[in-house]
């Protein structure tokens, strides 16, 4: 079982287990299940392109290939910046007390690009948080699953009673505007090719 989500607030901490909720647990899924002539279910694969390797479902997942097809697993990997230098690795947040920030104004959560939504089941709630919780506030803390290079946001709601946890990234928003705004101009020039309308 995963390491529980904890958070912290006012000096008191809140411990809550957590299940990830997605379209299928909501609403059930349908899966089209193609079998060989002996009724046995097919799996999916495809051929490397050279033709030497058969990549199966999540192999892909687990490593990549250099130049030269060698063989490099995830762990080696190593994250880099824009200079080229060794990112630090940032470990999970699970099981380790998050500062919760708040309350925050509803809105970020418009501006939040939800990745990841969890369904939490408190197990030591502090009663101030709850409160807060259920009048409708919003809290925020850093949160990271399994660790990396790089953390999300995760947001803290109750609603109905149920508590969630929302994850992700702020979503930044470019707006396109018209760098000189178009004014006429009442000192043009006037030629003198006005069009007559009683003339059509």
């Amino acid at each position: 079982m995963a390491k529980p989500i904890i958070v912290t607030w006012g000096g008191v901490q809140s411990t809550f287990d957590h299940e990830k909720l997605d379209r299928a647990k909501l609403y059930g899924k349908r899966q089209r299940q193609i079998l060989d002539p002996h009724e046995q279910r097919c799996e999916r694969a495809e051929l490397s392109r050279d033709g030497t390797l058969l990549i199966r479902s999540g192999m892909t997942a687990q490593g990549y290939f250099d130049e030269s097809n060698a063989w490099i697993p995830n762990s080696k990997l190593v994250g880099l910046d824009a200079d080229g230098n060794p990112l630090p690795h940032i470990g999970s947040t699970l099981g380790e007390p998050q500062k919760l920030e708040g309350p925050v104004e509803p809105g970020e959560l418009l501006d939040l690009a939800v990745r990841s939504v969890y369904t939490l089941d408190p197990n030591g709630l502090d009663p101030k948080l709850e409160g807060e919780l259920r009048a409708g506030k919003v809290f925020r803390f850093v949160f990271s699953y399994r660790g990396g290079y790089d953390t999300e946001l995760a947001y803290l709601v109750c609603n109905g009673g149920a508590y969630f946890a929302l994850v992700g990234s702020p979503a930044v928003s470019e707006w396109c505007e018209l760098q000189t705004t178009v004014t006429d101009d009442p000192g043009g020039d006037d030629d003198g090719d006005e069009l007559d309308f009683e003339m059509f």
